[in-house]
């Protein structure tokens, strides 16, 4: 359509400008041609992600776990210090972690640097305080979802800051709280299943 459109205009000006047809005939092919090659805004347009962010991490062996996840997920690590571990090449390489190159890893000082480098649309702050289900709220691509450090989880002013954000995975009253790396999985695959997975395989060998 987009052809046909400068095609009739340009038929238009043939019959008030008296130009040369074959002239313009060239200049519309190579105009559309042109046109052919560039990249479409469907192609262009960011991929459906989410971002987990751990804030003060404590044990290495469940933000490695966490780091699994974000690889076999295509979610972002972002680890906000202070970190209770060494994330340099030479300890993930000492660690085994085969998988820590799939991860996109970003390291800040605070929270006040995280959020002065990323632009947070949607948020979701896991902790057992929280008011309501992480079944009950929505979660949209980009989301970031936050989980607090082993031993105290997120900072309560923070969760105070950001209530209507808060969410909590349902557990017995008597248990403290699940594992770290156990929230982060449920926590992100509670938000994929929303997206319809996107870009994840969903068969394995046994699919015929």
């Amino acid at each position: 359509m987009i052809f046909d459109t400068k095609l009739y205009e340009l038929f238009l000006k043939i019959q008030e400008k008296q130009l040369n047809f074959g002239v313009v005939c060239h200049r519309i092919l190579v105009g559309s041609v042109l046109e052919s090659m560039l990249p479409r805004k469907s192609l262009l347009r960011r991929s459906t992600m989410l971002n987990v962010v751990l804030v003060a991490p404590e044990i290495p062996q469940n933000t490695g776990n966490i780091a699994r996840t974000c690889a076999a997920t295509g979610s972002v690590l972002h680890l906000i210090r202070p970190l209770g571990f060494d994330i340099s090449e030479r300890a993930v390489r000492r660690a085994g972690l085969d998988y820590w190159h799939l991860v996109d890893v970003r390291v800040y000082d605070d929270l006040e640097d995280f959020y002065a480098k990323n632009t947070v649309v949607q948020q979701r702050l896991f902790s057992t305080k929280a008011p309501r289900s992480y079944c009950d709220v929505s979660y949209d691509d980009g989301c970031y979802l936050f989980f607090g450090r082993e031993t105290k989880g997120l900072p309560e002013p923070f969760l105070e800051a950001h209530y209507d954000d808060c969410v909590r995975i349902p557990i017995r009253e008597e248990a403290r709280s699940l594992n770290l790396s156990n929230s982060v999985a449920i926590g992100v695959f509670e938000a994929l299943r929303q997206l319809n997975f996107p870009h994840l395989r969903d068969y394995g060998k046994m699919k015929v």
